[in-house]
């Protein structure tokens, strides 16, 4: 009888004690649990910067940069079109939008014009491209697309197929001139043997491209006219108009892949007038501040 007696006591205990460390240890791993979740955080996005083309207009894009700076937005990578290519190097190089500021405001337009005499020939175009491209470089110390401080994306149009071609890597100074060729304006840049033109007739705010380089959010900066608005007299202002007539299609659908769009208000502006260039540069700052709050908001910043 004892002997049953503590025999069923012994089987108690150990029941009894196996059932306490068996709820011990789903409540630990319960609080566990609760805890990582509690302490998970989440994804922080890629930032993508898309800098769309628009000529004299591109000005603009460093007002923008500079109020993103000024509230500590830092995109992860950048890619730009035409002139948007231009400030995206600049700024992908190191250079902070106050110092964006100071070489738009002492760039000798005239250090990047080298015109082609006579006008037709095989290439074709008035300016050659050799000067933008040697000021490019100069300016970003002959650093190339790869060796950026930030990743750095630059569009233009492969001239024989028509489609649009993103330079990752390579010469800096040269893609830029690639994608700022304007047909009939300057002559197409030829890389490894293939001709090269203005990536606004492919992309003229390039959304596509930044998240083709890994961003999900995507805040695109669109400096393009309306036609109607467009001066279209003389030869470069057809032009222009023809590249703003067929940019406008191709915007809607790019542009609705961007998480924020600013447009600055450069009404009036022509994409010839340099000119302009200060009154650019605030439009672009007052344009991003307007949103700020918004891009702040959808990026969760306090």
């Amino acid at each position: 009888m004892i002997a049953v007696n503590e025999n069923n006591s012994h089987v108690d205990y150990h029941t009894s004690r196996r059932k306490f460390l068996t709820l011990l240890g789903m409540g630990s791993l319960s609080l566990a649990g609760l805890s990582g979740c509690s302490t998970v955080s989440p994804k922080k996005p890629v930032i993508g910067l898309a800098l769309g083309g628009g000529a004299a207009r591109g000005f603009a894009h460093i007002g923008v940069i500079k109020a993103l700076e000024a509230n500590g937005i830092k995109p992860d990578l950048v890619v730009g079109t035409s002139a948007g290519s231009v400030i995206a190097a600049l700024y992908a190089s190191g250079y902070r939008g106050t110092e964006l500021n100071r070489i738009a405001l002492t760039l000798d337009e005239a250090a990047i014009t080298d015109w082609a005499l006579p006008f037709s020939g095989k290439f074709g175009g008035m300016i050659k491209g050799d000067a933008l491209q040697s000021m490019v470089n100069r300016l970003v110390k002959n650093q190339s697309i790869e060796s950026t401080k930030i990743p750095l994306g630059i569009v233009a149009t492969d001239l024989k197929t028509g489609q649009g071609v993103l330079f990752q890597r390579g010469d800096m100074g040269q893609a830029v001139r690639a994608s700022c060729s304007i047909p009939s304006i300057f002559q197409p840049t030829i890389i490894n043997g293939r001709e090269y033109v203005d990536g606004g007739l492919v992309s003229p705010v390039p959304v596509r491209y930044a998240s083709q380089m890994g961003a999900d959010f995507i805040i695109a900066v669109n400096i393009s006219t309306e036609p109607s608005s467009q001066d279209s007299s003389g030869t470069v202002g057809i032009i222009l108009q023809t590249i703003s007539i067929m940019g406008q299609r191709i915007d809607q659908f790019e542009l609705e892949r961007a998480q924020v769009v600013i447009r600055p208000e450069l009404k009036g502006m022509r994409g010839t007038d340099f000119k302009s260039r200060s009154n650019a540069i605030l439009a672009g700052e007052e344009a991003a501040l307007l949103q700020m709050d918004q891009i702040k908001s959808k990026l969760g910043i306090r």
